[in-house]
């Protein structure tokens, strides 16, 4: 444990599974512009006021993992996040991240996870200052139940990938965050990272249109006013937006979308009908590309049970808004491990449509705060 200007002056280091995905990328320019244009990325981190002054002069690493062997500027042109312009100045520095090759389908977890902690090992020593943190931004993948227990030993062919990053991440005593849908919880895992005082905290980073759900349906619950029906509808053209297409890795994707506004509500929306009413759909559509679009039809019953109706359009970008958070949560997960706290941290359900640990809060004002609460205990903890 150190102060909290101790932790706040060290370097990050990012080790990013799927490193040159569009979110991977987007990342990577972001880590590169902390210290050359912070005003271009501080203001957006919900983290800044926690890291105050520090937050502009922190350096930020970035290392990791990808099947694609082009070059990280290769990556940022391919997927057409950033224009060309905000990043050509920083070509030399985004091509020398040092990306290693992903494990190789068909390789049992445990040799995938001796794979991993040689290439972490090497990591840590390119960056010795550094504090490390396993970002896990790879694709939604088909649950399988065969993942958890017997260290997934009959799980080859690549099918759940991210067990092997958490495991490698949880032995080398580094924190993980897992941004994706994929579920990392089996309760081994849980417990040894709990055990070992390391924070492992997700899933399904809450970026644009179930954020904006929460806030709404808080909003519903505070004015009692009764959500009759919730149709959402998710156009994306990027390789996300593709891959969801395979109805088994949208699955629980979409289940995390569709419940939370259960557990916000208190009451099945469409128990009136005797089946459910809230919707969401997912099409990959590519002229998008990572500018997703997202269309809500919200129909509400006010007094005497009265009809209304709101109708909600976001266009968005999707790697735009979820880099930050990933980065937001790589520093809370630094903190949090300097404070005592491993395991799962419910209180970051802020971040995430599905968070992992017990009672995670529901609503907008409850996650705010725990958050909030969140940001006092580690002030108190690493007081100095």
């Amino acid at each position: 444990m150190g102060t909290l200007e101790a932790i706040r002056s060290r370097p990050l280091l990012l080790l990013v599974a799927g490193a040159k995905g569009a979110i991977g990328s987007t990342l990577a320019l972001a880590s590169c512009m902390m210290q050359r244009q912070p005003d271009l990325i501080s203001p957006y981190l919900t983290t800044s006021d926690l890291w105050g002054d520090a937050a502009d002069a922190q350096q930020v690493h970035m290392a990791g993992w990808d099947r694609n062997p082009m070059a990280m500027t290769e990556a940022l042109a391919l997927h057409g996040v950033v224009p060309e312009t905000l990043w050509t100045g920083n070509r030399e520095a985004l091509n020398a991240i040092p990306v290693a090759a992903a494990p190789k389908n068909g390789l049992s977890v445990s040799a995938q996870i001796e794979q991993l902690i040689r290439d972490i090992d090497g990591f840590r020593q390119l960056f010795p200052e550094a504090q490390p943190v396993m970002v896990n931004l790879l694709p939604a993948c088909v649950e399988c139940s065969l993942a958890h227990g017997n260290n997934g030993d009959n799980m080859t062919g690549g099918r759940f990938p991210d067990l092997a990053y958490a495991r490698a991440a949880i032995r080398a005593g580094i924190p993980v965050v897992n941004f994706t849908p994929n579920d990392l919880g089996d309760g081994d895992l849980l417990a040894t990272a709990a055990e070992k005082g390391i924070p492992l905290v997700g899933r399904d980073g809450k970026t644009g249109q179930t954020y904006f759900k929460v806030v709404l349906a808080s909003a519903f619950k505070a004015r009692h006013l009764r959500v009759d029906g919730w149709y959402s509808l998710n156009i994306l053209g990027n390789a996300d937006g593709r891959n969801l297409m395979d109805p088994d890795c949208a699955r629980g994707k979409l289940a995390n979308k569709t419940n939370l506004l259960d557990e916000i509500l208190g009451y099945p929306v469409g128990e009136a009908y005797g089946e459910g009413a809230h919707k969401v759909h997912i099409d990959y559509y590519p002229p998008r590309g990572d500018a997703k679009e997202a269309w809500d039809v919200i129909d509400i019953k006010g007094l005497f049970g009265l009809s209304m109706s709101i109708r909600v359009n976001l266009q968005g970008r999707d790697s735009i808004l979820a880099a930050p958070m990933a980065l937001d949560l790589a520093r809370w997960v630094v903190l949090l491990q300097a404070a005592g706290r491993g395991g799962a941290i419910p209180e970051l359900g802020f971040y995430f449509k599905k968070p992992e640990g017990e009672a995670p809060a529901a609503t907008w004002e409850d996650q705010l705060r725990d958050l909030k609460g969140l940001v006092a205990y580690c002030r108190q903890q690493l007081a100095g």
